[in-house]
């Protein structure tokens, strides 16, 4: 893989955490909400990421595909022998597979003033912990940040190889 193709892989992960984040945010803006369009109370979002790999099938195959697995008996003499297949493939990142409804019940609370609320006086709210969509922001974000530096850090290997050439 060559520098470009790490900013792809940090910018597909980029793109996927932005959304992560963003499914997040609208889990906590919606977590009163006891009636949409669908009917009953909103449902907990949450996306769901896949590999993109272009010729491998796993991250695995890819690193061993690289030279890592060695047998002891080389041609040579030096005892080591790559087990690499010939081509170096490309790994294609990350890809958002799916942004997935929970289909959890959701939490019933006592409110007969509610508008919403049953013959009981029951009103179902979505179930949405405020400390795990937190918690998730900040997996998404902290997510992001990283790979932000990954970008900046392979921007700064181009520029000084375009140095070296000078």
């Amino acid at each position: 893989m060559n520098l470009f193709g790490v900013m792809d892989v940090s910018g597909s992960a980029l793109q996927a955490e932005r959304l992560r984040a963003e499914v997040v945010a609208s889990n906590m803006a919606n977590a009163n909400t006891t009636r949409t369009p669908q009917g009953g109370p909103y449902k907990r979002q949450q996306v769901v990421f896949e590999s993109q790999a272009n010729d491998q099938g796993v991250f695995a195959d890819h690193f061993l595909s690289q030279g890592a697995g060695f047998s002891s008996n080389g041609p040579d003499g030096t005892g080591l022998e790559s087990n690499a297949p010939e081509g170096r493939g490309d790994i294609g990142g990350v890809k958002i597979a799916a942004v997935v409804s929970d289909n959890s019940p959701g939490v019933r609370r006592y409110d007969p003033r509610h508008p919403d609320a049953d013959k009981n006086g029951y009103v179902t709210f979505p179930d949405i912990n405020p400390l795990t969509e937190m918690v998730d922001l900040m997996s998404a974000t902290r997510a992001y940040d990283l790979n932000s530096s990954a970008v900046e850090a392979t921007k700064g290997m181009i520029t000084a190889s375009l140095d070296i050439l000078k």
